[in-house]
Formats: structure tokens, sequence, C-alpha cells
């Protein structure tokens, strides 16, 4: 079934900025650039869909919806993006669906790509507090440092917004730092 994903100008100019930023970081982090523009122009396809249609589509992935998602219908639109990527238009590169249907939430044992689109998404230039001193810092950072970063602060924003955090964001923050902790005994080992 086809289903038509129209977004406001808005919501297109996001995704136009997390593409780019999508991009500059897959050229920074050695991941195939036009894959990190694709992923980022479709991250939001679905974000102004109805409840129904994203429980729909989502329920497609083979995925369980999980209680924040059936409360919060439009934390799905990433999920639902994936599905439509791959049943509309085509799509079935595996890091490119990954990137897409987590960039709300992250997940454990992201691949490079997801993990460039989930920062991507939460750090590109419209957003009112990036600035570029902030951006130049975060660029000096490994990939998973980066991510991490992002991450932690993101999580700090619900929390103070007393926001529900999503088991996979704290799965995410987790793997992130073993994946950390393990470069950093790798690197040690061979000192």
């Amino acid at each position: 079934m086809f289903t038509l994903a129209a977004v406001p100008e808005e919501r297109y100019m996001h995704s136009l900025r997390t593409a780019e930023m999508a991009q500059k970081l897959c050229k920074l982090y050695n991941v195939d650039a036009d894959r990190g523009y694709l992923a980022g122009i479709g991250h939001d396809m679905c974000k102004n869909m109805n409840s129904h249609l994203l429980l729909m589509l989502a329920g497609r992935d083979g995925k369980q919806i999980s209680a924040l998602e059936k409360e919060r219908p439009s934390l799905l639109h990433g999920r639902a993006a994936a599905v439509k990527m791959r049943e509309d238009f085509g799509i079935m590169d595996q890091d490119i669906l990954q990137a897409v249907a987590c960039h709300t939430f992250g997940g454990e044992n992201l691949c490079p790509l997801a993990k460039i689109l989930y920062v991507a998404d939460k750090i590109e230039p419209g957003r009112d507090y990036i600035t570029n001193d902030y951006l130049e810092k975060l660029f000096r950072l490994d990939i998973d440092s980066l991510a991490l970063t992002v991450v932690e602060e993101n999580v700090g924003f619900l929390k103070k917004r007393k926001r529900p955090i999503a088991p996979e964001t704290l799965l995410f923050l987790d793997s992130l730092k073993k994946e950390i902790k393990s470069d950093r005994d790798c690197k040690k080992k061979r000192d």
C-alpha cells in the first residue's frame, strides 16, 4: 500500500540541514557521504503523519511497538520512514534503513551511519543551541565519543524536562560507553 508523506517547509529545511550535516560527518568519519545524505533527507518524511498511519507503517518493521511509542505515536516517525523507504522507494541498504529507523532513540550496536544520523539530527545548524565553537569541539572527537556526547546531552535535556527516556536510548548510551572502553583497552594493549 502506497501512502503519501508530505512535510511542511520547515520540516523539509530541517531535513536538508540534517542531510548536509550527515554528509559532512560521513566525510569526517570515512562513511559513504551519499548514503548519509539520503538517510538525512528521508529521516523525517513521516514526522507529520497521523498516528494511525504511523502505527500501521511502523508495525510492519517486525519490531514491537513500546508503551512509550503507543502513547506518543509521533515517536514512530523514524521507524515508519524506514518502512516507507524500503517499501515505496526500494531502498534495501540496511545501514540506511537502520539509521532512519533509529534516529529518534538510538539503539544498541548501531552501525556508523546510524550513529552519524542520530548526531546529525541533533546538531544540524538550525537548532538554537548550535554554535560554531560547539561544532568544532564535537568534530575533534572520534565517532563513538561524538555520539556519546550528544546522547548524554539529549538524556540530560529529557531529565531536566521530566520526560521519559526510551530504553533504546539507555541501551545506546551503554553500548557507546562499552565501545569507547573497549577501544581504550585495545589502545593500551598496543602501547
